[in-house]
């Protein structure tokens, strides 16, 4: 993918990550997160939602990194999900994000420890084994954008239940709209 179409307040922080020759600490992604002063007027183009599920709309790609934004309905969540061999980190551009962190208990399955709200401007990360849940749980017609970086990019990780001790494998979609594709 071209970066071309990077929103000029990305482009310090994509300039950066294209440095990368190894996969970035969950610290650096914090810091270049929170220094970030993009909004969701600055990504408007890359804001598109999907009805059924959230959609992950990526912004730039390289070897070490991508960067996405995504939109959550109300109602919408993630999968309960680890990382698989990348870090993450968040931003909340729009709406207040509820992540939820979950523990693996000994029978095997996964057990909720606490939920907390961020909302505009709030950071976060995790990473690898972290296993967490990221939801909007507004009322209906209240949006949640998020702003990521995966590094290296996140191309599979483990999806587990509350029910079964069985963590599959899966490979979450990712839809480009570089240069009107996709549109």
């Amino acid at each position: 993918m071209s970066n071309l179409s990077v929103p000029p307040k990305l482009q310090p922080l994509v300039a950066y990550l294209d440095t990368l020759t190894a996969r970035a600490s969950i610290e650096r992604l914090q810091e270049l997160l929170a220094a970030s002063n993009a909004t969701l007027a600055d990504v408007g183009e890359f804001v598109r939602f999907e009805p059924g599920h959230y959609q992950r709309n990526l912004v730039a790609l390289g070897p070490w990194y991508e960067v996405l934004v995504i939109c959550w309905r109300s109602g919408q969540r993630s999968p309960i999900h680890n990382h698989a061999q990348s870090t993450c980190g968040l931003k909340v551009l729009s709406g207040i994000c509820s992540e939820t962190l979950f523990a693996h208990s000994p029978c095997g399955q996964v057990v909720a420890l606490s939920t907390s709200e961020k909302h505009a401007g709030d950071v976060c990360a995790s990473e690898d084994d972290d296993t967490h849940q990221v939801s909007n749980l507004q009322a209906p017609g209240e949006d949640l954008v998020t702003l990521h970086i995966y590094s290296p990019p996140l191309r599979k990780m483990k999806k587990f239940s509350i029910t079964s001790a069985v963590a599959e494998d899966w490979r979450p979609p990712v839809v480009e709209f570089a240069h009107g594709e996709g549109i």
